[in-house]
């Protein structure tokens, strides 16, 4: 067979495979398989969705949303965070249903959550806020209990 034919012949396989796959797969696996793809087609880089519509409704929204951390995760990995959260965090349930050592669900867990940027919802307030609970614990204005809720707190 000459090159063209080929790619043609190559275009019609990866067509029926799609249509089957399509046909075969239930809505909810056929949006997680439709993420994956996106997932392959990004290589990882940074996207922003610009329009979402929602299932069934006659609802669309527009303008830049930036997709959560984890949709950043190769397929794979996103499939070991779910399994991971299903076994509610058990490395020895991952070790069995992936059939890997506990060294290797730890390096992979690593490897995953140091990809991933974690927003501390109360960090601790500034040096010089700090400073300031201090001095007026140092000068009597405050209890030491007041002292540590108002750090706590992010009080100056």
């Amino acid at each position: 067979m000459t090159g063209p034919t080929l790619k043609k012949l190559d275009s019609l396989i990866n067509f029926l495979k799609f249509e089957i796959k399509e046909m075969d797969l239930d809505p909810m696996t056929r949006a997680t398989t439709d993420w994956q793809d996106l997932t392959r087609l990004t290589g990882g880089e940074p996207f922003v969705v610009e329009r979402v519509r929602l299932t069934g409704k006659d609802i669309a929204i527009e303008g830049a949303f930036a997709p959560p951390q984890l949709a950043a995760l190769t397929g794979e990995d996103q499939i070991f965070v779910a399994a991971f959260l299903r076994s509610h965090g058990s490395i020895k349930e991952m070790e069995q249903l992936f059939g890997v050592s506990y060294p290797t669900v730890k390096a992979r867990l690593n490897r995953i959550a140091a990809s991933l940027d974690f927003i501390d919802e109360a960090p601790p307030p500034p040096a010089s806020d700090r400073s300031r609970v201090l001095a007026r614990l140092e000068r009597g204005e405050i209890s030491a209990e007041e002292a540590i809720a108002a750090l706590e707190r992010g009080e100056r």
